[in-house]
This record gives C-alpha cells, sequence and structure tokens, in this order.
C-alpha cells in the first residue's frame, strides 16, 4: 500500500512539473511543489521501510 502512495505522489509531482509551464501565475510555486512531492515520494519508502 506504501509503494502504491509513493507512486500516486510521483505522479501528481510529474503532473506538477509539467502543468507549470503552462500555468499564467504562481508558476514557481506549483514547480516547487512538484519538486517536493517527488521528493517525498522517493522519502517514504526509503524510510518506513528502514524502520
Amino acid at each position: 500500500m506504501l509503494y502504491v502512495i509513493s507512486l500516486l505522489l510521483f505522479l501528481l509531482g510529474i503532473f506538477a512539473f509539467g502543468i507549470a509551464f503552462s500555468l499564467p501565475a504562481f508558476q514557481a510555486l506549483v514547480f516547487v511543489a512538484g519538486i517536493l512531492l517527488i521528493a517525498l515520494a522517493m522519502a517514504l519508502p526509503i524510510h518506513l521501510k528502514a524502520k
């Protein structure tokens, strides 16, 4: 179940990357949110499975 959540977060981050350049406002905010979502998607399985 954790990997499904991570996959969804990763895909949402990729979507945020793609849509950030076509937005008229808040482009940088959406782009940074995409980076943070992908980082969270990578960090969740690493940190939670280590315990």
